[in-house]
């Protein structure tokens, strides 16, 4: 039986938990949040709209992976607790929505609903955290700082795009902040079976959205030869994005998250998923504004724009699934980082030959990488 309103002690779960599907539904707003920064880039692929793509995508994650520490031991089988989530999950429907808006005069249809969430968010945690004083403490900390970046973020919505930009950057380093004097605490308590399939499920939610884009991408043409060609290069692509990851390195950064506690646990959980997967779900990101622009112009020579996002993409995937396993445990992932860095240069150096040239190349040396860490990594 599902009560409404419960104690304190009933919020939290009493046993290690998968994610739940409330928790899933929450996901399916963020897919089209990730769709949209995706498409708004592909469109205005330039430094300053990247930056300022990378700024409301932060604020975005920094909501999504908020929600992620505070159902981390909640009894998510709790109307109230449920309830708490389709709530927000409706307010980040405008937030996902207002992407666009986001330097524009429409500003605060994105800033007000992210600010909501955050609320919501931190609220949430309070109210789960209240059982123990050492808890409460951490999420009273937590909150207290995140306040100011919600300050910050609203303050820059008040002010010109320009001037934006520093006052969000101001907004992240609070974040930030908060997330690195919260992680001292020793309040926190993590579940390591969640936390890690939590941002596994995010992982999977990029790699699908960028299947999306380029299914999107072929189904406005007309269907010929080379179209199939780089379509099927880039299912081929994720394919092996998604071999890479979860071939052993999400387990892996499970196995080693379980085994620290207290502030050493939160700290892990901090850099190794929270930070860490921010970039590399930005690399998925330019991968799929890779495939887009390939797939919308099969026959086109690759150029420099569409090289930079495909490598500074396939750079920030692989590299920072490197670093978060290094953060674990400080294994040094040599071949990945080597071939890593042959297989950009050789993207740079396909500038003006087709472009399927440059899928070839992720797939090969993808496939390079997975046989030599099958073979090296697996078991370390």
């Amino acid at each position: 039986m599902i009560k409404v309103f419960s104690t304190t002690k009933n919020l939290l779960s009493s046993h290690e938990q998968g994610a739940d599907f409330v928790e899933l539904f929450f996901d399916l707003v963020f897919v089209y949040a990730i769709t949209r920064i995706t498409a708004v880039t592909a469109h205005h692929l330039d430094i300053q709209h990247v930056l300022q793509s990378v700024l409301v995508f932060w604020l975005i994650w920094w909501g999504w992976t908020q929600f992620t520490w505070t159902l981390n031991t909640a009894n998510t089988k709790i109307a109230e607790i449920r309830m708490g989530v389709l709530v927000t999950t409706g307010v980040a429907f405008v937030l996902a929505s207002s992407v666009d808006e986001a330097f524009t005069d429409g500003v605060l249809w994105f800033a007000i609903p992210y600010i909501i969430i955050r609320l919501l968010g931190l609220g949430l945690q309070i109210r789960v955290s209240s059982n123990s004083k050492e808890e409460r403490s951490a999420a009273y900390v937590f909150a207290a700082i995140s306040l100011t970046g919600l300050i910050a973020v609203f303050g820059g919505a008040m002010v010109d795009p320009m001037q934006r930009v520093w006052w969000w950057l101001a907004a992240i380093g609070l974040d930030m902040a908060a997330g690195f004097i919260g992680g001292r605490s020793e309040g926190w308590s993590l579940r390591a079976k969640h936390f890690a399939e939590r941002h596994s499920l995010i992982v999977i939610i990029a790699l699908g959205e960028s299947l999306i884009v380029a299914a999107s991408a072929i189904d406005v043409q007309e269907r010929s030869q080379d179209l199939m060609i780089v379509g099927g290069l880039a299912v081929l692509v994720t394919c092996l994005l998604w071999w890479s990851y979860f071939s052993w390195i999400n387990e892996y950064l499970e196995e080693h998250f379980s085994k620290k506690s207290g502030s050493e646990q939160a700290r892990l959980g901090r850099d190794a998923y929270s930070l860490m997967h921010f970039p590399l779900v930005c690399g998925i990101i330019g991968i799929a504004i890779g495939f887009e622009k390939i797939i919308g112009n099969p026959n086109d020579l690759l150029s420099f724009h569409v090289a930079a996002a495909l490598s500074i993409g396939y750079i920030l995937f692989v590299g920072f699934t490197a670093a978060a396993v290094w953060r674990s445990s400080k294994l040094l992932l040599v071949p990945r980082i080597t071939i890593l860095l042959v297989s950009a240069t050789g993207i740079f150096l396909s500038i003006g030959k087709p472009s399927y040239l440059a899928f070839v190349i992720i797939a090969v040396s993808l496939t390079l990488l997975i046989f030599i860490e099958w073979k090296k990594c697996r078991l370390s």
